[in-house]
């Protein structure tokens, strides 16, 4: 029997489908060569395979940091983002050691813009850009304004650190102490405040305490870059140290035993300490204070936010200082 091909009709046509056609001469080449293997998802630092393989090299290496650990001891095993054009200035101004800034595509480029990718160019930190989206993910939602600073965990201080700081100063020693702060927003309002005010550092416990993330770098609007942040195994022993040391430590508290404009001790070297908005200062940390003081408030008002509490303080202080 015959095949389908001596039926009627079964004749292949010129410029069918399964026919001849005309070849592009070369012009889709491009289009048609490969773009290089896609990164794998642990090294796409917005992925969050990335987080996951930082953690477990965190947990991995933690015996080995403890043993080489320096007087200067780092965070968490995992890197940080700055973001926000203030803040990423800020950081690059103050010599952080970056490891990418990342620009989102079509950025509107200001002073700052321009400034940070300056610097960072200048540094060799590696100037990636990237869509918005990748941003987002990166920053873990937080208002970038396209720009976005990787960093290395953040470097604390510990207590001869800021007693350095203030004996190179020619103002006396200005502490502020923060107990149970668990919201990083609150920390970085502090070390703004902190700043703006003259202080020379914040002591912070390792325990149930918020440490410099990187909300709490975008609260700060770069201050944490300028203001050295110690934190301690015992907080009680630090205020103890900084006692010994020659400063007053002056908690912060609703039924302090004066209130804030009268006092006295605000002109010498002082450590202000600041606790949780719903519990206050610690028992063991109320009674290692010299003086327990309030702020007046003509309102009904439970209390303040710690953050505001700090920066209503400092304020006072600097302002007996003249």
């Amino acid at each position: 029997m015959a095949g389908n091909s001596q039926r009627r009709g079964a004749v292949r046509r010129a410029g069918s489908k399964k026919g001849a056609v005309v070849g592009s001469g070369g012009r889709g080449r491009k289009a048609l060569e490969g773009r290089g293997p896609t990164p794998k998802a642990e090294d796409r630092v917005y992925h969050v395979a990335h987080k996951r393989a930082q953690a477990a090299a965190g947990r991995g290496g933690a015996a080995g940091r403890q043993a080489g650990q320096s007087r200067r001891r780092g965070g968490a095993g995992s890197t940080e983002v700055v973001a926000g054009r203030n803040s990423v200035v800020e950081a690059l101004r103050a010599g952080i050691p970056a490891t990418a800034l990342y620009v989102a595509a079509r950025t509107e480029s200001d002073d700052r813009t321009r400034e940070a990718i300056k610097t960072a160019a200048d540094r060799g930190v590696p100037l990636l850009e990237a869509s918005r989206t990748d941003l987002d993910r990166l920053t873990d939602g937080a208002v970038h304004q396209g720009l976005a600073l990787q960093v290395p965990p953040y470097q604390y201080a510990d207590v001869d650190d800021l007693l350095e700081a203030a004996a190179g100063s020619e103002r006396p020693a200005l502490v502020v102490a923060l107990d149970g702060i668990t919201d990083p927003r609150n920390l970085g309002a502090v070390l703004r405040s902190t700043a703006a005010f003259g202080g020379h550092g914040v002591l912070l416990p390792e325990r149930r305490s918020a440490g410099v993330t990187a909300s709490a770098w975008k609260t700060s609007a770069g201050a944490a870059a300028r203001v050295p942040v110690a934190r301690v195994g015992n907080l009680v022993r630090a205020l103890e140290q900084l006692k010994a040391a020659g400063l007053f430590v002056v908690g912060l508290d609703a039924e302090g035993d004066v209130v804030l404009p009268e006092l006295e001790l605000a002109t010498g070297p002082v450590v202000l300490v600041v606790g949780s908005e719903g519990k206050g200062l610690g028992r063991l940390v109320r009674e290692t204070c010299d003086q327990v003081v309030s702020i007046p408030m003509g309102a009904e008002t439970e209390s303040l936010n710690a953050g505001v509490a700090a920066g209503v303080a400092l304020y006072e202080v600097a302002r007996r200082r003249g």
